[in-house]
């Protein structure tokens, strides 16, 4: 498979060129040239695959030549070594937990799939890759954790100050080894555009590789298609509308499940829900496309005020609005009504949500309004104890924390205050 720049000004690579540069040498987003659908057999038949097995079959096209069958294989066991259970709360809601992981977040299966491309590329590479993230909140402590010993991958995260939560910042600030920790004076969008700037930056590409491991990434980004056959697998014998609200921030997870559509999976339909962070519920509403600086809120891996993926869901539909808006809808909520869900989804069903999931699931209320035969599945995408604050606040009990989150918790913060791309740039050189 060779993928090509969505700003048709670079030439053409290979899926490995393509995971070790991140961002193409024209700005653009990488793309695959191709996407050949799956058999309608394999769907069919999908309750009786494995995990792994579906994962291979859905991956398989994306990464060959460069990462052999065998290969490939063992990436994705050792990638996929946790549960995605479906939980369902009624008769039309269900949610997917995608919290089972190492940091439990949704952004581990990216990671871990990612850091072990990476490895692979890199086994007999003496020169070493700098992978350069910026996080609003979750991606930071999962690429962390993928790449924590990875030989010959530097890891370089920046991050908002005080604005991610408590657990979030000791997940990427405490591991140490080789995951460096920026803490950047401003919000994630100032933190992406610095990234985006060093791999335009000349004289920081001719000293150093370096690549991404935000959503940009390709190995970072298809492998999220995944969740959405593992959901199907599980709710295709009792449900035949399934429709999927993915709360979105920088857009990468529902536009891996419209991958997963192309590759032939029946999904009727996908909801985008947004936090106040709503330039593409505005723009299916307008038509008028216009990025905004971000605002903070409680569900805050969504405050990204100009979503980077939005121009691959573009490229899918061909840049047609209509057809877009055919199979997608969009809607944002406050934190006030966020903190309503909580609190309903937690008296009415006694389910914890976390406040990502919660917009999900009125995504799914708004949805199911005027579509009331449908199924819908909002995406659960982070434990609930990572957000202590609001959800603790919200529905009045203790929330016990799981081994993964107390293992960080008596770490030591270790990071850099940066305010500038020139930091950056120091950092980087030093």
């Amino acid at each position: 498979m060779n993928y090509y720049s969505l700003n048709h000004k670079a030439p053409n690579t290979t899926f490995k060129d393509a995971v070790i540069k991140g961002l193409a040498p024209d700005k653009g987003l990488y793309f695959p040239e191709r996407i050949t659908p799956l058999p309608a057999s394999f769907f069919e038949n999908i309750y009786d695959l494995s995990y792994n097995e579906i994962a291979f079959e859905a991956l398989q096209q994306f990464v060959f030549p460069d990462i052999p069958k065998d290969v490939l294989k063992t990436i994705i066991k050792e990638t996929l070594s946790f549960d995605f259970p479906v939980v369902k709360l009624n008769d039309n809601i269900s949610t997917l937990e995608l919290f089972h992981g190492p940091t439990m977040a949704f952004k581990d299966v990216g990671a871990r799939f990612m850091a072990r491309c990476l490895g692979y590329f890199n086994q007999n590479n003496t020169n070493e890759v700098t992978v350069l993230v910026a996080t609003s909140g979750d991606t930071g402590g999962a690429v962390a954790n993928g790449f924590l010993g990875v030989k010959g991958v530097n890891v370089v995260i920046l991050y908002p100050s005080g604005k991610v939560s408590e657990i979030q910042e000791k997940q990427l600030t405490t591991l140490g080894q080789n995951i460096k920790a920026l803490e950047v004076d401003g919000v994630f969008d100032d933190c992406q555009d610095m990234v985006k700037r060093a791999f335009l930056d000349e004289e920081l590409t001719s000293k150093m590789q370096l690549t991404s491991a935000n959503s940009i990434n390709v190995a970072r980004w298809l492998p999220q298609l995944l969740y959405f056959m593992f959901a199907y697998k599980q709710l295709h014998n009792t449900h035949k509308e399934i429709v999927f609200s993915v709360p979105s921030g920088n857009f990468g997870n529902v536009c891996a499940g419209m991958m997963a559509q192309q590759l032939g999976l029946p999904i009727k339909h996908f909801i985008a829900s947004n936090n106040q962070n709503n330039v593409v519920t505005n723009y299916l509403k307008t038509e008028i496309y216009n990025p905004k600086p971000s605002v903070q809120t409680i569900s805050n891996a969504m405050d990204v005020g100009n979503p980077s993926n939005f121009i691959r869901i573009q490229e899918i539909y061909n840049n047609n609005f209509n057809s877009l808006k055919d199979n997608l809808s969009s809607y944002s909520f406050t934190d006030d009504e966020t903190k309503v869900a909580l609190k309903e989804i937690y008296d009415n069903y006694n389910y914890v949500a976390d406040p990502h999931g919660a917009v999900g699931y009125l995504g799914c209320k708004a949805y199911l309004k005027s579509n009331p035969n449908a199924h819908c599945v909002f995406l659960e995408t982070a434990h609930p104890t990572k957000f202590l604050d609001v959800v603790e606040d919200v529905i009045i009990e203790k929330q016990s924390l799981p081994k993964q989150i107390q293992s960080v918790m008596g770490k030591n913060k270790v990071a850099t205050k940066i305010s500038s791309y020139n930091h950056l740039k120091a950092f980087l050189l030093k």
